[in-house]
């Protein structure tokens, strides 16, 4: 069995041929799509800014085999946004992502002062 490594993907596009239901439905949620909202999770977060209603992205944590890298995360998390904005009727144009490898990340820790 291969070694399995943690992905924290950002997916991000722009809204594209969006119908006017879909549009009154993006402005109407967008309180609960800002900020406060952006979380990894399998399932995938939502943010968007309403004012211009221009640009989206996703987040999402996905698990894969470590052998088949970053772009194997990447198109994971681009397959999951295209399932989810096409189930919302949501128009998109182009994705692009940015994985992070969580198992490879190496975290500097400031040294405890001394007094």
């Amino acid at each position: 069995m291969s070694e399995q490594h943690t992905y924290r993907v950002i997916v991000r596009g722009s809204w594209d041929g969006l119908t006017e239901e879909a549009r009154a439905r993006l402005l109407a949620e967008a309180g609960d799509h800002g900020l406060a909202s952006m979380r990894f999770t399998e399932e995938g977060s939502l943010t968007y800014e309403p004012a211009p209603l221009k640009h989206f992205s996703m987040r999402y944590v996905v698990v894969s085999d470590a052998a088949d890298g970053e772009e194997m995360a990447a198109a994971i998390a681009e397959d999951r946004a295209e399932t989810t904005l096409r189930g919302l009727g949501y128009g998109y144009g182009e994705l692009r992502s940015t994985v992070t490898d969580l198992d490879t990340m190496k975290i500097n820790f400031k040294p405890a002062s001394r007094r």
